[in-house]
């Protein structure tokens, strides 16, 4: 039995569909992500689930209880919001006990719990001190903490990093995934940040207009995305419109040359498709050094090329198509590809996969390329 399950769950503001019949999962011990631009229905998810806002159908079951109606106190659910909306006048300490303190637990209950956690969050002296005067990374750790508290069947995460410096956030995410695993506790974390989603989740929902557009692991989102739109939203890839060659052996000619892809649907041969590829399965090689014995090779000209520290991002046009390649680092440090230089690109074994195409899913931000 699934610690939390949804079930067609739908609600409307109006004639704006907010969430367009969802079902999901969530077991216990697992961290879920649902992730997707503003306005995709994810918050509102998560509000439903807290019983902060109602249903307009479907059920939300918690541990084989249906608690679609059910006010959110009732339910007992742990919830962190992005504003953390900790109590000015109380310590750090006193944040954490009050969900206790409210449900009338023994004070040596409350004090033990307590102690347990600021051990766990590890913010030490800092639990007499004040909300202003504790750090934002501080802060989280305090509201995170005084949501488990009350050791909820479900921890709900509203972008609960999004208020803090890049550094912080890849920091307490890491934090937030050793607790969440610690505690075993069934977990729905809300992002808009695809790095994010996939680096600390058992499973992402990948979301679009109220609707699931792609459930699965990290691994499987960004290796094998369900359509265009799912390609394009996590991670960078490269989109190219190719022709089935061979229906049979899962082939397609792009710019003269057979490409073997992987597809998880039917093919026919003839027919127009869409390719994607990931920048880091591009190989580049000087004009020079190019091996085109057997063919799949293709001559391009770098256009831009951009440091990332591990890896340098080459844009290379070929033809009136532009894409970008990851290199490792080391790969330039002789400075072998620069601006205007001629260059020969191929696909790594495995790495192009044919998609569904999505038409009018995301802004068009330029041929070949996509964010």
């Amino acid at each position: 039995m699934s610690q939390l399950e949804l079930r067609q769950l739908r609600k409307t503001y109006g004639h704006v569909v907010a969430v367009d019949n969802l079902d999901l999962q969530i077991d216990r011990g697992e961290l879920v992500s649902l992730v997707g631009p503003s306005g995709c229905g994810k918050t509102t998810t998560l509000r439903m689930v807290a019983g902060l806002q109602t249903a307009d159908r479907g059920q939300i079951l918690l541990e084989g209880r249906d608690v679609t109606h059910e006010p959110a106190n009732r339910r007992g659910m742990g919830v962190v919001f992005q504003s953390y909306a900790l109590f000015p006048n109380m310590t750090a300490a006193a944040n954490i006990a009050y969900g206790l303190a409210v449900r009338g637990r023994p004070e040596s209950d409350v004090k033990r719990r307590v102690a347990e956690l600021v051990e766990l969050i590890e913010i030490g002296d800092a639990a007499d001190r004040y909300p202003h005067q504790l750090s934002g990374g501080q802060q989280q750790r305090v509201a995170l903490a005084r949501a488990l508290a009350i050791e909820p069947p479900v921890l709900l995460l509203d972008e609960p990093l999004s208020a803090l410096d890049a550094a912080v956030r890849l920091t307490l995410r890491l934090e937030i995934r050793r607790i969440q695993r610690s505690l075993g506790i069934a977990t729905m974390y809300i992002t808009h940040d695809q790095e994010e989603a996939l680096s600390i989740s058992d499973r992402v929902v990948v979301m679009r207009e109220g609707k699931a557009e792609q459930v699965g692991t990290p691994e499987q989102i960004y290796t094998s995305p369900a359509n265009e739109y799912v390609a394009r939203f996590v991670g960078t890839s490269n989109r190219l419109d190719v022709r089935v060659h061979d229906a049979a052996g899962a082939k397609v000619e792009w710019r003269g040359s057979i490409v073997p892809v992987l597809s998880d649907g039917p093919l026919s041969a003839n027919s127009a498709a869409v390719m994607v590829i990931r920048p880091e399965r591009i190989r580049v090689s000087p004009l020079d050094d190019a091996d085109r014995r057997n063919g799949g090779t293709w001559d391009g000209r770098v256009v831009e090329r951009t440091f990332l520290g591990a890896t340098t991002r080459l844009t290379v046009a070929v033809g009136d198509d532009v894409l970008l390649a990851d290199i490792p680092g080391e790969a330039t440090s002789t400075a072998r590809f620069a601006i205007d230089d001629p260059v020969s690109i191929s696909f790594e074994p495995g790495g192009c996969r044919l998609i569904p195409a999505s038409p009018g899913s995301m802004p068009d931000p330029g041929a070949g390329i996509r964010e």
